[in-house]
């Protein structure tokens, strides 16, 4: 395994200080998120426990930028992802998640191929191509590290039993295959 595809082990000392394992210094959540942005894999290991905290501190993460106004999340999707833990929807939006980034990170790809095809009509336009290098700027922070998210695995056999939440999972799928398409043919 390459040096960059393995997970950058930071750990978190009983002081609760996070220290980077390949650098041997002192990080912070900031500095994790920047990792993250880079597309880095991170995984956050308690020294003495041996716990992962990877999930928790990832969570802190969004809450800090969720707090500091940076938002992301709307609230009426913080207060849905609040029920889902008490509801039968627990088993099904995981898989929702992460179909919905997928097809996030599909449509990115594709829209920043659109910008870049040639020959392009539009290019003898003046001010096109600084327009087009504002816009890819643009889209890269929106979405910024999305490309390297990893990507849902593929549904195991539960799941594809004809229960109600399979079937409620189906239409979600089917719904944002129609989404897919639309902006696809934005794109064109």
């Amino acid at each position: 395994m390459t040096e960059s595809a393995k997970p950058l082990l930071i750990k978190r000392y009983a002081s609760r200080r996070l220290y980077n394992t390949e650098t041997s210094d002192y990080v912070t959540l900031d500095d994790i998120a920047a990792f993250i942005r880079a597309g880095r894999e991170v995984q956050i290991v308690d020294l003495k426990s041996g716990d992962d905290l990877t999930r928790q501190y990832l969570l802190q993460i969004v809450a800090e930028h969720e707090s500091r106004g940076e938002s992301v999340l709307p609230l009426d999707v913080l207060t849905d992802l609040v029920r889902s833990y008490t509801s039968q929807a627990q088993s099904v939006v995981p898989q929702f998640l992460a179909a919905s980034f997928q097809m996030l990170r599909e449509s990115q790809s594709k829209m920043m191929e659109n910008l870049t095809k040639v020959p392009n009509p539009m290019a003898g336009v003046p001010g096109f191509e600084a327009m087009q290098r504002q816009q890819q700027a643009f889209l890269k922070t929106m979405m910024g590290g999305m490309g390297t998210w990893p990507t849902p695995e593929a549904q195991d056999d539960e799941s594809r039993d004809e229960t109600t939440p399979a079937r409620e999972l189906a239409e979600i799928k089917k719904q944002l295959a129609a989404l897919q398409s639309k902006l696809s043919k934005l794109g064109d």
